[in-house]
């Protein structure tokens, strides 16, 4: 009637499921090492926890989204600004942390602020530092790197043109809505 879920330790995890791991949109908090986590099949979905998954998109892939690709290249403190109010969940505000890069961006600095927001946002989502560590990332490409992580977000099933309170809310009302009950059997 409904899958089982079997739990499997991390040596049985690469045996059975040797693919990429589907997003599941949810930041992963735990304290405990990715090592030592479940890895729960229920028959054709699968969910893991904690292990180091691979960004949705590559680095150099910012013309999946050019309208994106766009405004990162002619005005990078919206997009940091986006980013910056999901990863940190509302405070401080997009048009607040759009200044400030801004701002920095005059000094040169930009890519120190933006590499600590990468970090942010990579151990949220348990994400390998790839291609290369975060400050080099934005120290030799600020565009692709924001870009990379504006697809993350969207990927991961965030409207990032609403900012986290609407995400939030949004989210919410989907939790509590009932389920959507099918009629039993007939005879």
């Amino acid at each position: 009637m409904y899958p089982t879920a079997v739990v499997y330790d991390h040596k049985q995890r690469a045996e059975q499921y040797p693919g990429p791991v589907p997003v599941s949109g949810l930041p992963n908090i735990s304290s405990t090492p990715h090592y030592a986590r479940p890895y729960v099949h229920t028959g054709s979905s699968v969910l893991a926890y904690g292990v180091a998954g691979r960004w949705s998109t590559d680095l150099c892939h910012c013309f999946d989204d050019p309208a994106n690709c766009l405004t990162t290249c002619f005005c990078p403190c919206i997009t940091f600004g986006q980013i910056a109010e999901i990863v940190n969940r509302g405070s401080p505000s997009c048009v607040s942390s759009g200044a400030i890069y801004g701002l920095l961006g005059l000094t040169g600095f930009a890519c120190l602020f933006s590499c600590f927001n990468r970090s942010k946002l990579r151990g949220q989502y348990d994400l390998e530092e790839a291609p290369c560590v975060d400050c080099l990332v934005h120290f030799c490409c600020p565009s692709c790197a924001l870009c990379q992580e504006y697809r993350e977000l969207r990927n991961r099933g965030f409207d990032m043109g609403i900012g986290w309170e609407a995400n939030e809310d949004r989210r919410r009302r989907a939790a509590t809505q009932a389920p959507i009950m099918t009629p039993g059997m007939t005879r």
